[in-house]
């Protein structure tokens, strides 16, 4: 049987986000597009992650709503929860946002999407079951899935992961979670609130690359609401039982629960891509790229996940915002995909966000390093809402560069996009005194945080010695 052939002008491996992005830009430009997807349009983030885990964390918060009145003299009471019904909001989120995604829209736009793995037959050419495509430029946006840690007995034992957590039939009864990063900690919360039981176990402590205060006021909700955690801490084995799994801790403690949930860790999508006949060379991270995203082999280029450089989804929409620029705008004066604006979020209660440089990765960068904070107990929002945990911290030099910023509380996620726009746009917190905040609200907490960075100076001796002379004058 041939195949049919295709001589097109862009080819893309992937329809998740950066691969999409990529394909409808290029397509609305004119440009041919060949779009290869062997799953689900749309990829993880759709299917299996960011969209179903947030629909998932939004029925927790509903839940968890109905015995956290007493302080507002609304009386506690008990959430019923209907699994089957929680697990078809899900569904319908996805399908509310799948059209964006689909396949008829991006034929529509032009691309012909291609429903089969494909991977290279030689350093310019895609190959599938059925076809066969030249293109002046290729792009891998495959992205990752759920890695597996070497457990003695994971292997041997069912678990879930991201792709399939969604898919349980019934409301887990304890759900013991490998790993304590993002994906752990949300869907943790979320399944306690739902009425599970929720461990999470990790060799190590939660959120490492996070600001410690932070972290702290984060676990210590959700501890407070139910999840126990067992970290750090080695795993020495896990096995399967006659009632469902079984975690055996060094130190001699011996867990038990109905679902195992791993969520340790991420590793890229590059089987079956054949990456040797192009010549295109990889690492620990993924496939090894350059600061413009390209590959060793000149013609192609990844994105997202797979490009060592991604791990949430925005980072693959940036890299697409990049790939289209450099590709079609200013090709001789190419952008870089480095960046040191790409906020990261976990979308638990209290949410915890940050941008930039941590204050230890700060220090070991700089010897000039100022932190400034300011803590939603004082805000006065917060404290009408009875929300005042946690607070902002904004890391800087002396001379008022801002390098990073953490803020852990409600609307973290949106807060802290104030610092990410003022660490691209090179502006210093002085910036941010100028900026007027509408009361009573939590981005005030911003202003204040940056304000304090001027307390000392403004009510010095000299200022008031200043002052006294000033108000001679008046």
């Amino acid at each position: 049987m041939s195949k049919t052939v295709y001589d097109v002008d862009l080819c893309i491996i992937g329809a998740g986000s950066g691969g999409l992005s990529i394909a409808a830009g290029a397509a609305q430009l004119g440009r041919s597009v060949v779009l290869y997807e062997a799953g689900e349009m749309g990829g993880d983030r759709l299917n299996y992650g960011c969209v179903p885990s947030k629909a998932l964390i939004a029925a927790g918060k509903h839940a968890h709503a109905f015995s956290t009145g007493g302080p507002f003299g609304i009386e506690p009471a008990k959430p019923k929860v209907d699994f089957a019904t929680v697990k078809s909001h899900i569904k319908g989120v996805i399908e509310t946002i799948a059209p964006v995604d689909s396949q008829e829209r991006f034929e529509g736009l032009g691309c012909i999407v291609i429903r089969e793995r494909a991977g290279f037959k030689d350093k310019t050419t895609i190959e599938s079951d059925t076809t066969i495509t030249k293109a002046k430029r290729i792009v891998i946006a495959t992205g990752s899935r759920a890695s597996a840690p070497p457990i003695p007995g994971l292997k041997d034992t069912p678990y879930l992961t991201n792709e399939t957590i969604f898919d349980v039939s019934e409301l887990p009864k304890k759900l013991l979670i490998i790993g304590s990063g993002p994906i752990g900690l949300e869907l943790g919360q979320a399944f306690v609130r739902l009425g599970s039981q929720v461990e999470i176990i990790d060799i190590a402590p939660p959120l490492g690359g996070n600001e410690p205060e932070h972290v702290k006021v984060l676990v210590e909700a959700l501890k407070s609401e139910g999840v126990v955690f067992h970290t750090p801490v080695n795993t020495k084995k896990i096995r399967k039982t006659k009632t469902g799994i079984a975690i055996d801790l060094e130190g001699g403690t011996k867990l038990t629960g109905s679902h195992l949930l791993v969520a340790a860790g991420r590793r890229p999508v590059t089987d079956g891509l054949n990456l040797e006949l192009a010549g295109i060379k990889t690492g620990r991270g993924g496939i090894v790229t350059d600061a413009t995203l390209k590959t060793s082999n000149k013609k192609v280029y990844a994105v997202g996940d797979v490009s060592g450089r991604g791990g949430l989804t925005h980072a693959a929409g940036h890299h697409a915002g990049i790939i289209i620029k450099n590709f079609y705008f200013v090709p001789f004066f190419k952008s870089s995909c480095e960046t040191g604006h790409m906020p990261a979020v976990i979308y638990s209660q209290p949410e915890l966000a940050s941008v930039g440089l941590s204050e230890k990765a700060a220090r070991g960068q700089y010897s000039d390093v100022r932190v400034v904070h300011w803590d939603f107990e004082e805000n006065d929002r917060a404290i009408a809402e009875k929300s005042i945990k946690g607070g902002v911290k904004i890391i800087a030099r002396k001379n008022g560069t801002i390098l990073g910023g953490s803020i852990v509380g409600e609307h973290a996620g949106e807060l802290i996009q104030m610092i990410g726009l003022a660490i691209a746009n090179k502006l210093k917190i002085i910036a941010f005194t100028k900026m007027i905040s509408p009361y009573p609200s939590r981005g005030e907490a911003v202003r204040r945080a940056a304000s304090s960075w001027y307390t000392e100076a403004v009510f010095s001796p000299k200022s008031k010695t200043l002052a006294g002379l000033m108000a001679k004058f008046h």
